[in-house]
């Protein structure tokens, strides 16, 4: 009888895994799956019915010398496997999780009578004479003994493919980036404005960081909850990094996670995680995005300064007031407005009535009687009392100076409210906020060539935002105004829609 034949493609349900191609299908048709979560779903099927542990997994899929969180990376691999797979580690169904020990694949394989070729797997055939070579078996051992010299020869050559590899990721610049909004872990979907506020505070930090492009907060937001792969989110943004992570808060204690990930080919660059008490909140989150500007620098020839800046104690009352606020500024931004931003203010205001020197709670009350849609005289008195309080208290807050800009803007003060936007701009070159603002002051002084380069940072900061259709009706370019807004409109109305309604 014929030997069966080793198979490279393993099927389990309506599934197969084709292993030369490193590909997933169902049903015939190829499923989207990031390639860190196909090798986990391999190591997995060689071993089925077996446990696989975490530590096979962690030195199978990452190599000693990696600085990455590894429990961190596999959860997330294993998480994205069970999506496809429409799994679930409550009713597994092809992936069980071993408590504190690793995971199983638990379905049933079928090869069609063919045994499955693994990349260090072996057969085993019992010998009709046990102890005696047959003369099959020694040819086998012959044959197998220029594999074995075949095989060194192939690992040589895959071993300088590597090293090659391994200077090409070093040769890695990361020009652009962008900061995915933090997954709350808390269980607890009323603290979603807790995560979310930590997204903002990363990217405010990351933006200062001169040589890269860092993705603004409007267009980042809207992948909260994606379901599409980081490389699809990378090609999308224009970006050649990823930062995504967790917050969990529990008690008086808060805890981040943070991956930095290439974009395109989804491998990671480095992870972390990160915990202390809520009143250090604001140190916590400088201390990551601290270090993920050194990683960003690490990539960069020759270097730049980046400052991120040191944070103080936050009383709790005053931090939660200012999370609640800036929750409801954003989703003033996107759903009813005024009613948000007149909510936003209040606990702007309850948050700085807790701590008179919690300079972002200032930043916030000014912006959100800034962008109100019906502002009164008060308003203004508020927001222009606010931004100078900010501004008092942090000579280096980009937010605190374009709030200023603002103010100098209503007051029809053009010098002071350019030098102030291009101070605001200065400390954080990726404050799309500050670049619009400056660019609606030269087109009102008639300097419509400058304005509009603004306006085009503004745009590739921010590409899911329309900042170009207002200037764009300005000069008269009425078609290509509507365009634009169609095409930004199909692109992220959905995704500010499930935002504001969050």
């Amino acid at each position: 009888m014929a030997a069966p034949t080793q198979s490279r493609i393993l099927k389990f349900g309506v599934f197969e895994a084709d292993l030369e191609a490193r590909e997933l299908r169902k049903s015939g048709m190829r499923l989207k799956l990031a390639a860190q979560s196909f090798h986990v779903l391999q190591l997995l099927l060689e071993r089925p019915q077996e446990i696989v542990t975490r530590e096979d997994l962690r030195h199978r899929i990452w190599p000693h010398d990696t600085f990455v969180d590894y429990d961190l990376a596999l959860r997330k691999a294993i998480t994205r496997l069970r999506e496809v797979l429409g799994d679930s580690a409550e009713s597994p169904r092809f992936i069980e999780t071993i408590p504190r020990h690793g995971y199983r694949f638990i379905a049933s394989l079928n090869t069609n009578g063919e045994v499955p070729a693994f990349a260090d797997g072996a057969t085993d055939r019992a010998s009709p004479h046990p102890g005696r070579l047959n003369p099959g078996t020694r040819i086998g051992i012959v044959v197998g003994l220029g594999a074995v010299a075949l095989l060194a020869l192939l690992g040589l050559a895959v071993a300088k493919f590597k090293e090659r590899e391994s200077a090409a990721r070093a040769g890695l610049q990361i020009r652009s980036l962008a900061v995915l909004p933090l997954q709350n872990l808390s269980g607890d979907q009323a603290q979603e404005y807790f995560s979310d506020g930590m997204t903002d505070a990363l990217i405010t930090d990351l933006a200062k960081i001169a040589a890269v492009r860092v993705i603004s907060r409007t267009s980042s937001m809207q992948y909260k909850q994606t379901k599409k792969s980081l490389p699809e989110v990378a090609r999308e943004l224009k970006v050649d990094a990823v930062v995504e992570g967790t917050v969990q808060r529990s008690g008086d204690r808060v805890r981040i996670t943070a991956q930095l990930i290439q974009g395109p080919s989804d491998k990671h660059i480095w992870a972390n995680s990160y915990e202390r008490d809520l009143r250090d909140v604001f140190a916590l989150e400088r201390e990551v995005s601290g270090d993920i500007a050194h990683q960003v620098q690490a990539q960069l020839t020759p270097r730049t300064p980046t400052h991120i800046g040191q944070s103080r104690p936050v009383d709790p009352k005053a931090l939660e007031a200012y999370l609640q606020g800036n929750y409801h500024l954003k989703k003033g931004m996107t759903g009813v407005r005024d009613k948000e931003l007149r909510l936003a203010g209040e606990y702007f205001q309850q948050a700085v009535d807790a701590a008179p020197d919690f300079v972002l709670a200032y930043v916030g009350l000014a912006e959100a009687h800034n962008v109100l849609l019906w502002p009164s005289s008060e308003d203004f008195g508020i927001m222009k009392g606010a931004a100078e309080k900010a501004v008092a208290l942090d000579q280096a807050s980009s937010e605190a100076w374009m709030e200023v800009g603002y103010t100098k803007s209503n007051d029809w003060d053009w010098v002071g409210a350019e030098e102030t936007f291009q101070k605001a701009i200065a400390l954080s070159p990726n404050n799309a906020e500050a670049h619009e603002g400056l660019g609606e002051l030269l087109d009102a002084t008639g300097r419509l060539e400058e304005g509009w380069k603004e306006f085009e940072v503004a745009q590739e900061l921010d590409p899911h935002f329309n900042h170009l259709s207002d200037p764009l009706y300005r000069r008269g370019d009425y078609d290509r105004a509507i365009d634009l807004t169609r095409t930004l409109e199909d692109r992220s109305g959905d995704a500010f829609q499930r935002y504001a309604l969050s």
